[in-house]
């Protein structure tokens, strides 16, 4: 039996979308075809699936699942083109949707940017979360013979964060083993930051359920805060991917704004 059904491809920086509006239909796919229309060689090809639904606590809610057709736990990116497809379709200045147990603010400034307040971040080590065989944050890790220093934090999705330069052969080949280690029972996602002065780091990402993608909008809030609260750059902090940069901002209560820009919606229709 042939689905067919029309959706949305969206992406903020080159981190893309297939999304899919169920306010007015019931699709649901699952892991299997979430994965077989991800592959950028015989499917649409995306990062993440999104699934915009109907909500009772705020203009919509909305779910995510990554390409290997797995549940995800938060995408800033995800969010940022979401915000906009709600500010123009709802006519207002403030949007607001559901993740999980969150409501996120949506808005747009006056550069024609989406700004997205993201979740105050957890550091405690079991709100990560990670294994008993992890004592400290910063944590410690042997890869191919090598130590690495990783940061570990959660912004509605786990992080582990290293303040080094990293080619992205390096990362394509250490980014899987990192985010599948033992430590870490729900996986994480991996970053590299390369802090070029008080104002920029350039990060490169391996994504839980994605792999290395070219923006992850979570991995530069998690970046941006530590860097913070280390007091290695300056708050607001430009977050620099390959097509371009994020600006976070951490705010007095620790939720953290995200500002930058997303691509205009493209509407398709999906065959199954």
């Amino acid at each position: 039996m042939i689905m067919k059904f029309k959706a949305f491809k969206m992406d903020g920086l080159g981190n893309d979308f297939l999304i899919i509006d169920n306010r007015n239909q019931k699709i649901s796919l699952s892991p299997e075809q979430i994965l077989k229309l991800s592959n950028r060689e015989k499917g649409i090809g995306f990062d993440q699936l999104i699934y915009i639904e109907n909500s009772t606590q705020a203009d919509a809610e909305i779910k995510y699942f990554n390409s290997d057709g797995q549940m995800a736990d938060a995408c800033g990116n995800g969010n940022r083109c979401i915000s906009d497809i709600l500010i123009k379709e709802k006519n207002k200045e403030n949007v607001t949707f559901k993740v999980n147990n969150f409501v996120h603010i949506g808005s747009k400034n006056t550069d024609n940017l989406i700004n997205v307040i993201m979740p105050k971040p957890k550091v405690k080590l079991s709100d990560i979360p990670v294994t008993n065989d992890v004592k400290s944050n910063p944590f410690l890790i042997e890869i191919n013979n090598k130590k690495f220093e990783g940061h570990l934090i959660n912004v509605g999705n786990p992080h582990i964060v290293f303040f080094e330069k990293i080619s992205d052969e390096e990362l394509i080949k250490i980014g899987p083993q990192i985010e599948n280690l033992k430590y870490f029972p729900d996986r994480i996602n991996v970053t590299f930051a390369d802090i070029k002065n008080r104002d920029d780091i350039e990060i490169n990402v391996w994504e839980r359920g994605a792999g290395k993608t070219l923006a992850c909008g979570t991995a530069a809030c998690a970046t941006a805060y530590i860097a913070s609260d280390l007091k290695l750059t300056k708050n607001p902090v430009n977050i620099h991917f390959q097509k371009g940069y994020l600006l976070i901002k951490i705010n007095s209560d620790k939720t953290i704004v995200m500002t930058g820009p997303v691509s205009e919606k493209k509407e398709i229709e999906v065959n199954l």
